[in-house]
């Protein structure tokens, strides 16, 4: 399985909201044209949402302002790491919003790829205390309990539970929205009518029952940290391919690497296949070395006829791409059936 390494697609300018750092964009295509929405970074560390046009790889319109900002008390520190899908003639965007002290998450919409209209968080501040009570009735793994307990001990009782790494997969599942998102440490999903059923009351009733909602937990060496949902799925004959982020803990610190499995297109809880090793790691100095050492990072992906073109933050510095071929990931994956 070759994986082709694009380079850099995007560095930081001397724009002010852009000076720090661009990484972890979401991107979208429309005929030749990629719509890249992407993390920018400016001096003070605030984060905003940037917006570009690609073509064959190359940046051929940029805008030197941001596109989505913070505007509300919940966002004040930064509006991060967009994904984008496109369902029943809408797009929806969405994004981690951050306080200074709570991370949770966002969406907005667009019908024109240009206007987009904040629809609000998607999750209740339920903090972390309330949260560790719950999962000590929940089935779910030790871990889960763990990282509960360890970031209201890190940031202080007060601190809600974080939700990050929010997408809808791109297709409506028997009429309801599947949207997979992330509590650490695995990847999980819930389906819903309308985005209106989100309610506090039924996020707890989820928590409670979360354990029958995850895809993913981390498995293997390369993901003994926590792992994370990266790119929106892409459809495929075979099934749902997910690639998403892993991070392993090494005596040096943590890596954060790329990884993939194939979920079934009728459940997409339901995980069919699962690469036992990362799909790719940090090599040359721009992924090495930067604001975050040793990260890949991808939130974006475009398949075009047979080849996969991923975009990713490298280093949580600069944006790059890597090129492969989905039939033979595909293959790949096949031959780690779960």
């Amino acid at each position: 399985m070759q994986i082709e390494d694009l380079g850099i697609i995007l560095s930081p300018t001397e724009n002010e909201f852009e000076k720090r750092a661009v990484l972890n964009p979401a991107c979208i295509a429309e005929g030749d044209i990629v719509h890249m929405f992407y993390r920018a970074i400016n001096q003070n560390n605030i984060s905003t949402i940037g917006y570009c046009q690609i073509k064959d790889n190359k940046v051929i319109r940029r805008d030197n302002k941001p596109l989505i900002f913070p505007e509300h008390n919940f966002e004040r520190s930064g509006v991060e790491d967009p994904r984008i899908v496109y369902l029943d003639g809408m797009y929806y965007l969405f994004y981690t919003t951050y306080d200074g002290y709570d991370a949770s998450a966002a969406y907005a919409i667009s019908s024109d790829l240009r206007n987009f209209k904040k629809q609000g968080p998607i999750f209740p501040a339920i903090l972390y205390k309330d949260a560790s009570k719950i999962f000590k009735h929940a089935g779910l793994p030790e871990k889960y309990e763990w990282y509960a307990k360890h970031y209201e001990e890190e940031r202080g009782q007060g601190v809600s539970l974080w939700q990050k790494d929010v997408f809808l997969l791109p297709e409506k599942i028997e009429g309801n929205f599947f949207l997979i998102h992330r509590i650490m440490p695995g990847i999980q999903a819930i389906s819903f009518r309308n985005f209106s059923d989100l309610t506090e009351e039924l996020w707890r009733k989820y928590l409670l029952h979360m354990a029958e909602f995850i895809i993913l937990d981390p498995k293997y060496k390369f993901e003994n940290k926590r792992i994370g949902g990266g790119c929106p799925p892409i459809k495929t004959r075979h099934g749902w391919l997910l690639i998403f982020h892993a991070i392993e803990q090494t005596n040096h610190g943590k890596i954060y690497h790329a990884a993939a499995a194939l979920l079934d297109l009728k459940n997409p809880l339901h995980v069919k296949a699962r690469l036992p090793f990362p799909l790719f790691s940090p090599e040359g100095q721009d992924e090495r070395e930067g604001v975050t050492n040793d990260v890949v990072f991808p939130t974006g992906s475009i398949l075009k006829k047979d080849d996969l073109f991923i975009y990713y933050g490298a280093a949580d510095s600069k944006i790059k791409a890597k090129k492969i071929s989905v039939i033979e990931l595909i293959n790949e994956l096949l031959k780690h059936k779960t």
